[in-house]
């Protein structure tokens, strides 16, 4: 199956994207750049995913893995690394059907949420293998975290995106 893909100019705005995300979730956390570097992730856009990276539902998928690529040092070996697996084709779909979307602005919500579970799974907030309630939970709390970091920020469009999340963030929080 064919699948949309971001182009060369959408490239600049993903990585426009995660630097402010990274920014952001770094200051409510309060993490150092050397902090940040114990969280372990990568980035993979529509063209470099696998057949099993693919969603037809969700805008990224988070996947864990012990060994990011081969031939990586003894100290790193066996730590956990994470893979957000940006769903260009979903993203590209939803920009298209909601013309007040914006791409920067989406990207920067996905990419903070996102992060939000990386930080909370290094830290042992909580395991990254659960289902069910418990899933349905984290995901409130990642919402809800994310609307927390994002809400004083002004980008084009993103209060349109922070409302529409709204459902999602109804729930009782716990560790942060």
């Amino acid at each position: 199956m064919t699948y949309w893909s971001f182009e060369d100019t959408n490239l600049k705005i993903v990585s426009d994207a995660l630097h402010i995300a990274e920014d952001k979730t770094g200051d409510f956390y309060k993490f150092s750049f050397s902090q940040w570097k114990r969280h372990r992730y990568d980035v993979k856009t529509q063209t470099f995913l696998a057949d099993d990276e693919i969603s037809s539902f969700a805008f990224a998928l988070l996947n864990k893995c012990t060994t990011p690529f081969e031939g990586i040092d003894q100290e790193k070996a066996g730590k956990d690394f994470y893979i957000i697996c940006l769903q260009d084709h979903q993203i590209l779909k939803a920009l298209k059907r909601d013309t007040s979307l914006n791409l920067l602005s989406l990207l920067v919500y996905i990419f903070t949420h996102e992060l939000i579970h990386i930080v909370r799974f290094c830290n042992f907030y909580q395991r990254f293998d659960i289902s069910g309630k418990e899933k349905e939970s984290e995901e409130r709390i990642v919402h809800e975290t994310t609307y927390r970091i994002l809400k004083e920020l002004s980008l084009p469009r993103l209060d349109y995106i922070l409302e529409s999340y709204q459902p999602h963030r109804i729930c009782d929080l716990g560790i942060q």
